[in-house]
């Protein structure tokens, strides 16, 4: 006799595709060379990031997606890290 899927199964299951469908939908619009198709994938692409957080906030609701609490230093080494890098990127332009 076949199990039906857990809440669970089914909600990481819809994540993993939201997950793949965001990646092709960013393939797809960085090698566009029509601008009209390029907007549209970019607002597709939009769309399944919305979608994507969606699933991905119930999950971290119902405790199928536990986050850990960052540490604070963490938090700033990350942030001095990125932001170095967008002032390095800035000067080459």
């Amino acid at each position: 006799m076949n199990q039906p899927f857990s809440e669970k199964e089914i909600l990481a299951d819809a994540l993993a595709t939201e997950k793949g469908s965001t990646s092709n939908y960013n393939l797809f619009a960085n090698e566009c060379i029509h601008e009209d198709l390029r907007n549209t994938f970019m607002r597709v692409l939009d769309q399944e990031h919305a979608i994507q957080q969606d699933v991905f906030r119930m999950m971290h609701d119902k405790g199928y997606y536990p986050t850990p609490n960052a540490e604070e230093k963490k938090i700033m080494e990350t942030k001095q890290k990125f932001e170095s890098c967008v002032t390095g990127s800035a000067s080459l332009l």
